[in-house]
């Protein structure tokens, strides 16, 4: 059992990301175009995969913790944890 930090761990889960991104689900989560952060729509080609709760924080790469994101939510979103990102919005407002 890795940690979160520990490289193996990292890279085994962003295989695992690679992978999917390739997949027939993921193809279908991006057609929509939508990013599951802003609703906002965009070409597919420019919907990113965006693990909800971050590699960095103990997430990994399985179909419950990845959503299609716009680049600019998941360039915003960084390592933040859903409630941290909920926090952001919010003081956006």
């Amino acid at each position: 059992d890795f940690g979160f930090g520990d490289e193996a761990f990292l890279k085994k889960e962003r295989d695992k990301a690679r992978k999917l991104r390739n997949s027939q689900w993921w193809k279908r989560k991006r057609s929509s175009g939508v990013c599951h952060y802003c609703n906002k729509s965009f070409p597919p080609k420019e919907i990113t995969m965006d693990h909800v709760i971050p590699l960095a924080r103990g997430g990994r790469s399985e179909k419950i913790n990845l959503v299609p994101c716009c680049k600019d939510c998941n360039t915003q979103k960084k390592q933040m944890l859903p409630a941290e990102w909920d926090d952001y919005l919010d003081r956006l407002k």
